[in-house]
């Protein structure tokens, strides 16, 4: 290996007039300022595919965490569902144990680095096979999420926030599919509900395109310009400089990548010396650790990528995302950094409150 986030005309009219003044300040008062609650437009959310899974259910959870810090995460998962069998669905069960188990498998590699600084939820959520969808273009695909793959995360996200929140700053974030869910929440459940957008200290939809074109058609949503900035959007794709012009499923034209070591926008290198530590697995052992020296970044800001010159590794599937996409490392490879960022993050925004 080389090393390289409201008296009498009459006194009943009297006391009309009054609470009427009083309900309208209530009113003004709220509707202005910089953090004050808005009221919910659910009328932006329409067409909801099917019945939605039971998230009073608590086998339909991954993760409820006992509660020790001041913000939470809710974390959706990468696509677990890849069964290539004649006879598969082309959109999982929500209790496929195949798909659980290799969430939760998933959840140790990603998650637990938003466990420092919050409080992680993970529903589990039904979700398209990676075969369904494998030759689809970016546009087909998110369109194809829209299904009840949408109608669980919009009912855990709604059971979540009901239940569960009680007011805390959030953080939401995933990784690949997970991670166009969470574009998907960001372009439509956030502006239906700007009442719980207005607590967002960061979204984190890793792993997958935040373009410049659909920050355009969501003008109340922004890119991270650096490591501390809240309330905004933080994501990358990483791959090989022989992935340059090449086909990704996840790679999208004019998309926005930031780098995960030193936080810039531009084409600054972070070298493998700036990174914090990855977490790769010892083979020796069979447990992960925390090693330094693996990963450098440097964003290319024409295609909108990480790249990362990283040798002898493993990966991702070359028909889906090209000859050298690590898109399988988009967070083990940044893990330390990743975890420092949303400390930052979480710290900046409870300043402001």
């Amino acid at each position: 290996m080389r090393k390289s986030k409201i008296w009498k005309v009459k006194l009943c009219n009297w006391v009309f007039v009054i609470a009427v003044c009083f309900l309208l300040c209530v009113s003004t008062a709220c509707g202005s300022g910089g953090n004050q609650r808005q009221d919910a437009d659910t009328s932006v959310i329409t067409d909801l595919a099917g019945e939605p899974s039971d998230y009073a259910i608590k086998e339909n959870w991954m993760k409820i965490p006992e509660i020790t810090h001041e913000v939470d995460t809710f974390y959706l998962y990468p696509t677990s569902y890849t069964d290539e069998s004649e006879d598969a669905k082309p959109i999982c069960d929500i209790d496929n144990e195949k798909v659980q188990a290799r969430a939760r498998l998933i959840y140790e590699n990603q998650a637990t680095v938003y466990e420092e600084s919050t409080n992680v939820f993970a529903p589990f959520y039904r979700q398209s096979n990676i075969y369904q969808v494998a030759g689809m273009s970016n546009e087909e695909l998110e369109e194809y999420q829209l299904q009840e793959q949408r109608t669980d995360v919009y009912a855990a996200l709604d059971y979540y926030f009901e239940n569960y929140n009680e007011g805390r700053p959030f953080i939401i974030a995933g990784h690949s599919q997970g991670s166009i869910m969470t574009k998907i929440v960001l372009g439509e459940y956030m502006q239906a509900h700007p009442e719980y957008y207005e607590r967002m200290v960061a979204a984190y939809p890793i792993g997958y395109s935040i373009t410049s074109d659909w920050l355009k058609e969501h003008p109340y949503l922004k890119f991270a310009e650096g490591a501390d900035d809240t309330g905004v959007i933080v994501s990358w794709n990483t791959e090989g400089i022989g992935n340059k012009g090449q086909h990704n499923l996840v790679v999208e034209p004019n998309a926005i990548s930031i780098n995960p070591i030193n936080w810039k926008r531009d084409n600054t290198y972070a070298g493998f010396e700036e990174n914090l530590g990855s977490r790769i697995m010892n083979e020796d052992t069979g447990e992960y650790e925390i090693v330094k020296g693996i990963a450098d970044a440097q964003v290319d800001t024409e295609r909108g990528v990480v790249i990362c010159t990283t040798e002898d590794v493993e990966y991702a599937p070359a028909a889906l995302f090209g000859p050298e996409s690590l898109h399988s490392h988009d967070y083990d490879f940044y893990y330390e950094n990743l975890r420092d960022n949303v400390k930052t993050r979480v710290e900046a925004f409870l300043k402001t409150r």
